[in-house]
């Protein structure tokens, strides 16, 4: 499986206390993704200034040519770099870090499963990424062994893949978080780069069929200023999910992913954008109650208002 990495003791990616397994690799490409080190489905390098005494082996050892200091510190032209990743090796400060990596299902339940003692009755592994799905199989050769040694099992997906997908993975899951973004189609497709036709396509597949599945269904949706924060967006998800899930977080938008960006030597647009207001948070909540939603609630930090 291509993984970017596995996070412990985890309290935001289902219930209770949980290890979460990141895939690499994602087909879409949200504007805001706070993430960005998980979209590309190969291993990636990222430059941690704090870390880089300027010693210049870096560019001595790499044979593209891709590597220089610059005012702002070291550059790295991606566009020549091969990904042979030697510079990562020669690093003496590990100022040059690899994102993502191949490793073994066999592997990867070897080192999820030394987590089992901490989980408790709640707690379990969530499956998450970039996206899990564009894994399917792999994902539920792993969710497959996790849940025959009792462990509680999660996935965290876009939706973006195929019906077939799911099916490899239902049979092995506990819970579903199931992202539902923007209502039109449109709109989801200049802020995500694609369509949600086959997003809500598999939503209705996996909502008519949690029951008889014994799956818990969360449906979550960023909320992004500019973007997915429209009231009318708000009304017209709230109607989808109404009575077809058991829980619907508004997670209000964060700037945490913005150093991310820098060490990937890219720009976000969202560098700037201030944090919701809890006043706003709630006002979208009730939104979505009015409609019928009443498992809706907003998580997340908020602005501090004086």
């Amino acid at each position: 499986m291509r993984i970017l990495n596995i996070q412990r003791m985890s309290t935001e990616d289902g219930p209770g206390l949980r290890t979460t397994l990141f895939a690499k690799g994602c087909p879409l490409r949200c504007a805001w993704c706070h993430n960005p080190e998980s979209m590309a489905p190969f291993p990636e390098i990222e430059w941690l200034g704090e870390r880089c005494i300027g010693c210049r082996t870096c560019i001595k050892v790499c044979p593209a040519g891709a590597l220089a200091f610059g005012s702002e510190g070291l550059a790295i032209d991606r566009s020549t770099c091969d990904r042979c990743l030697l510079c990562t090796g020669a690093c003496p400060a590990r100022a040059l870090e690899q994102r993502g990596e191949e490793r073994a299902v066999s592997d990867l339940f070897g080192e999820l499963i030394k987590d089992r003692a901490y989980f408790g009755e709640d707690g379990g592994i969530t499956l998450s990424g970039g996206e899990i799905m564009a894994l399917a199989e792999e994902a539920a050769e792993l969710l497959r062994m996790l849940k025959e040694h009792g462990i509680g099992t999660a996935v965290d997906t876009c939706g973006y893949c195929r019906q077939e997908d799911f099916e490899h993975v239902l049979p092995w899951t506990d819970i579903v978080l199931y992202d539902l973004k923007i209502a039109d189609s449109d709109r989801h497709r200049r802020w995500t780069g694609v369509g949600n036709s086959r997003i809500l396509a598999n939503f209705e597949y996996i909502a008519d069929r949690r029951k008889a599945l014994g799956l818990t269904l969360w449906i979550r949706t960023p909320v992004i200023p500019g973007a997915t924060d429209r009231e009318d967006n708000i009304r017209a998800l709230a109607r989808l999910i109404a009575g077809r899930a058991d829980r619907w977080e508004l997670l209000a938008f964060n700037n945490l992913g913005r150093d991310k960006y820098k060490r990937l030597g890219r720009t976000w647009p969202f560098a700037e954008t201030p944090l919701m207001t809890k006043e706003r948070m709630e006002t979208l909540v009730g939104i979505a109650h009015d409609v019928g939603c009443t498992c809706a609630q907003f998580t997340g930090m908020t602005a501090l208002e004086s």
